[in-house]
């Protein structure tokens, strides 16, 4: 009996884990020919997502995006350039696969709430290289070594700046049709300018990478420790070396306080150029024009994300399962912005975007029927 109970147990433990963590996507979506064909195409959506055994919990895979962020990278860009904006503002654009033909999809990246040209090379890599696509970040003004050269900046990013960056690639590349993952904070300035552009978006299709939806309750709901981590690394990064612009505004001085992101953001309006906390939000909240949207749009979460709570997912999840063009994938596992698998750590993630948007590009014209029924399986 000992002996069948040994030999047993090693079964056991890796059917337990496949039954609980392995687990498929939950997916919510409106039934139509387009999303039917769609998912026919991205068997991602359809398989199990198998997270590296090491790092199943949600911390160990924050910890370890932010070990490889640290860890010298082999990826490099291959053409970089920096950009003036109308009011005098900076604004960068990092390309991998630059020299790729002119007729070759571009697939645009939005980066997260603390993200820069370097914390982002693993990520681009693995895009260029699992679509084959030319990959460029847009870089918001004031990230990473981009100096703050006007008196405003946006943590959750701005459309303006987002157009005129579209505009160049657009003067660079007229045949190439364009496609855009947002991360995290990422996917709020994707959403919001899929939404103010409706039928007229230059992007043809995208990806919100755990978004955090209602960005009026969805800092509340970050666990503390990541939410004061980083109010503390936005604080340093844009207003506590920026004093000659901000200095004189009346919310300076909460600004430099914050405590937590919910609090950074209750009082960055004057900082991002508007007059109040309301005029801010209705500017740069993403779920107030989500239903304008009209191009396809993917959207990932994560149950045990600690930074954007699966709270936010359900509060939200039929206003998105109602769209006709948005499918909603939420995995068990996969953290916040990480979903690493295999022994090679790979980003599922990244690999699911790829699978996405080559699938997308290949039903271009297919348009969702009228009236669809919502689908959650």
């Amino acid at each position: 009996m000992t002996g069948f109970l040994l030999t047993s147990l090693p079964m056991l433990t890796i059917f337990a884990w496949y039954w609980r963590v392995a687990r498929r996507p939950e997916l919510m979506y409106a039934d139509s020919e387009f999303s039917r064909q769609l998912l026919s195409a991205v068997p991602r959506l359809t398989r199990r997502y198998m997270p590296t055994p090491w790092l199943v919990n949600a911390h160990l895979q924050i910890l370890a995006i932010d070990l490889k962020k640290r860890m010298t990278s082999s990826a490099q860009y291959d053409h970089s350039q920096l950009l003036t904006m109308r009011d005098g503002g900076t604004t960068g654009l990092y390309w991998m696969g630059h020299d790729l033909p002119a007729d070759t999809p571009t697939l645009l990246v939005f980066h997260t709430i603390t993200g820069s040209a370097e914390s982002m090379r693993d990520t681009m890599s693995e895009l260029l290289e699992a679509s084959g696509w030319r990959v460029v970040l847009c870089l918001r003004r004031g990230h990473g070594k981009l100096p703050l050269t006007a008196p405003r900046f946006n943590t959750l990013g701005d459309t303006d700046d987002l157009r005129e960056q579209i505009g160049e690639i657009r003067a660079q590349f007229p045949e190439s049709p364009l496609y855009a993952l947002g991360i995290s904070a990422g996917s709020g300035l994707l959403v919001r300018y899929l939404g103010e552009e409706g039928e007229h978006s230059a992007i043809r299709g995208g990806m919100a990478y755990c978004p955090g939806y209602n960005i009026e309750v969805a800092f509340t709901r970050a666990l503390p420790f990541y939410s004061k981590l980083m109010a503390k690394r936005l604080v340093k990064q844009f207003i506590s070396p920026n004093q000659k612009f901000f200095a004189d505004l009346k919310s300076y001085r909460r600004g430099v306080e914050a405590v937590d992101l919910h609090d950074l953001h209750d009082h960055l309006y004057e900082f991002a150029g508007f007059s109040s906390r309301e005029d801010y939000m209705n500017a740069s909240n993403p779920m107030h024009v989500i239903k304008n949207i009209k191009v396809p749009l993917l959207v990932l979460n994560a149950e045990d994300d600690p930074i954007c709570s699966i709270e936010n997912v359900r509060e939200n999840a039929g206003l998105v399962q109602s769209q006709p063009n948005i499918m909603l994938a939420v995995t068990a596992r996969g953290s916040h912005c990480a979903h690493f698998e295999g022994m090679r750590m790979r980003s599922w993630g990244s690999l699911l975007a790829a699978e996405y948007f080559v699938a997308l590009d290949a039903q271009q014209g297919m348009e969702p029927e009228a009236e669809p029924m919502p689908v959650a399986c």
